[in-house]
């Protein structure tokens, strides 16, 4: 069930990326137990238990791993693992007595994942930090927003795109590589790395001349271009138009009846402040649903803006069954799809330590193992 279905993950529970990073594999089929803290960590955002979507489909134990026999436990755990995700500040897991040298000493084949804002090494390592700060340091947060001032992508661009998604990639990675070698190794997988590679595209364009790194609402793709843009609608609703390629612009000019002369002229900014004035003018004279229907499916590139409620609504997620309901939570189905191995549905979220006893007792600990673990205060849970 799932392409990555066999695949054993421990992840030690941390926020943001590693999570995320976490449930990308487990939504393909990998089996991920999380190693959560016996009290809670005061971090995140409190909330309950089945609202947190990026913690869905694992398993759970809580140990105590600044306790001896916790960090023992949670090793034997590892030892049977092909991955183990970690999100701490460099060298805390060292610290734990659970780093890769002890790790890797123990288990030669583990990929062991390290989910961090600046890296394991640098002047910065050891700097506490946000998405947003990991992506202004990476340039990308100066080249979004308007004229006036940079504005947050959400955690979007360094938690879960150059965070997480990069992580899971680097750890497929590390495992295929295994896969000849035999050997694991250690992915450093740095949230300010992550957002750097996805801007790639950017620093290119800028090397060439055709990207104003100074300014945002400047360029073809940070809504300088009128035709790459949102407007706002007659029922104070937004759409977006992305009609970038001469042959798309010139449908979205006839279809919205905008002056023909401006086909010719559209990649001459001299004309864009006239240009986005007639497409705003004519956006504004009809509702969104009125554009949507419309101009949706057609070669405008064309869709309106929808809220998360919408979206989970709008015709073409509900074919695609693009949203799922576990716990009375509506959320985004496992991306991508697969033709043959199709991963089951994802299960709802489970409170920490849900699972220590049984998840123990599968890895080989004894009655009176687990009852000292307890007694010891260095397990929680049932």
């Amino acid at each position: 069930m799932g392409p990555l279905a066999g695949l054993r993950v421990i992840e030690l529970a941390s926020i943001g990326p590693g999570p995320m990073c976490a449930m990308l594999l487990a939504d393909l089929g990998a089996e991920v137990l999380r190693v959560d803290r016996t009290e809670p960590s005061g971090l995140g955002v409190p909330m309950a238990t089945r609202f947190d979507v990026a913690g869905r489909s694992r398993r759970s134990v809580a140990l105590d791993v600044k306790q001896a026999a916790g960090r023992d436990a949670a090793l034997r755990l590892i030892d049977r693992a092909d991955v183990l995700i970690e999100g701490w500040r460099p060298g805390v897991a060292e610290r734990l007595g659970l780093g890769p040298e002890v790790c890797l000493a123990r288990h030669p084949g583990l990929v062991f994942g390290r989910m961090t804002g600046f890296g394991q090494t640098g002047p910065l390592a050891q700097a506490a930090g946000h998405d947003l700060n990991y992506i202004a340091l990476s340039g990308a947060l100066h080249a979004i927003g308007g004229a006036d001032k940079p504005v947050p992508p959400l955690n979007l661009v360094g938690d879960y795109g150059g965070g997480g998604m990069l992580l899971a990639f680097g750890l497929l990675a590390a495992l295929f590589e295994r896969s000849r070698s035999g050997r694991g190794q250690v992915v450093d997988a740095a949230m300010v790395d992550g957002a750097s590679a996805l801007m790639g595209i950017f620093h290119g364009l800028a090397a060439g001349g055709q990207w104003d790194t100074q300014a945002r609402a400047a360029n073809l793709l940070d809504g300088g271009a009128p035709f790459y843009d949102t407007y706002a609608t007659a029922d104070g609703q937004w759409v977006s138009i992305g009609a970038l390629e001469p042959k798309f612009f010139a449908e979205l000019v006839q279809r919205i009846g905008l002056d023909a002369s401006f086909i010719a002229r559209q990649y001459d900014r001299r004309c864009w402040p006239a240009l986005r004035a007639a497409i705003a003018s004519a956006i504004a004279a009809k509702t969104r649903d009125a554009w949507s229907a419309l101009l949706e499916g057609s070669d405008v590139c064309f869709a309106p803006v929808l809220t998360l409620q919408q979206a989970q609504q709008h015709p073409h997620a509900v074919a695609r069954q693009a949203f799922i309901n576990l716990a009375g939570v509506v959320q985004p189905a496992p991306a991508p799809r697969f033709s043959r191995s199709q991963p089951e549905a994802p299960r709802p979220p489970v409170a920490a330590g849900a699972h220590s006893s049984a998840v123990l007792a599968e890895a080989g600990f004894s009655a009176d193992e687990i009852a000292a673990l307890r007694a010891a205060g260095a397990m929680a849970g049932e």
